[in-house]
């Protein structure tokens, strides 16, 4: 079983590694790892993980509130790259007893946890449950809650096939710049909603454009304080 202790010693070992060289060290150590694809940058591990290998297994989180844009967009990489991609849908009594009870938007008085909960949370830890490792696009720079991230670490929120689920970041220590340089140069599709002011993407009524001088998460949950704006996926 892999330890915490080993993961330390292999985010050493490839703290200047290119993301393509993390992920080839992935496929190989974890052979079953799940590649997670949110509509947002991380297309840009999607395109190297679909170089590297055909089998990979992607997934991405339909909360059924995704902008319409975002849907059109996973079709598009979908028939792009020549990959199945993994819906995964929240429980619908949970979605039921939510608006029934609250509404359909209680996130802005209540905080958006128990939406998240539902909508993001329970799928995920259904679905990761198989899987020994997966890998997200989780940047140190993207909000005050990542800073810390590692390449590779025992993720503290869910649990996998055999036990501890080991929790993979490529992109943990490249910039929002760097990252999208790659994609341009790369000449890689992305969601056409980065062109209207979207630095983040999530869903529909929790997402909004941030200004020339914003931080990318500020358009996130932004009636909420800085480091609340997770949606528990991330949680350390």
């Amino acid at each position: 079983m892999t330890t915490a202790s080993d993961l330390r010693e292999i985010s050493t070992r490839l703290a200047d590694a290119s993301p393509r060289e993390i992920l080839l060290h992935a496929f190989d150590a974890w052979p079953d790892c799940a590649l997670s694809f949110s509509g947002a940058e991380d297309v840009l591990l999607l395109h190297h993980a679909s170089k590297l290998r055909q089998d990979i297994a992607v997934f991405t989180l339909d909360t059924g509130r995704l902008h319409p844009e975002t849907y059109r967009y996973i079709e598009q990489i979908r028939e792009s790259y020549g990959v199945t991609i993994d819906m995964l849908s929240p429980n619908p009594a949970g979605l039921e007893r939510l608006a029934r009870e609250k509404g359909l938007f209680s996130f802005y008085r209540d905080g958006h946890e128990e939406c998240c909960g539902i909508r993001k949370i329970e799928p995920m830890r259904r679905h990761l449950a198989k899987y020994t490792a997966w890998i997200t696009g989780l940047r140190r720079d993207q909000s005050p809650t990542r800073r810390e991230i590692a390449l590779f670490e025992i993720d503290p929120q869910f649990v996998g096939a055999r036990g501890p689920l080991v929790k993979i970041n490529p992109l943990a220590g490249q910039s929002s710049g760097q990252v999208w340089e790659q994609i341009r140069m790369l000449e890689i599709p992305y969601n056409p909603l980065h062109d209207r002011g979207f630095a983040s993407i999530g869903c529909e009524p929790c997402t909004r454009p941030t200004g020339p001088h914003q931080h990318e998460r500020e358009g996130r949950w932004w009636w909420e304080e800085a480091t609340l704006r997770e949606c528990g996926l991330h949680k350390r």
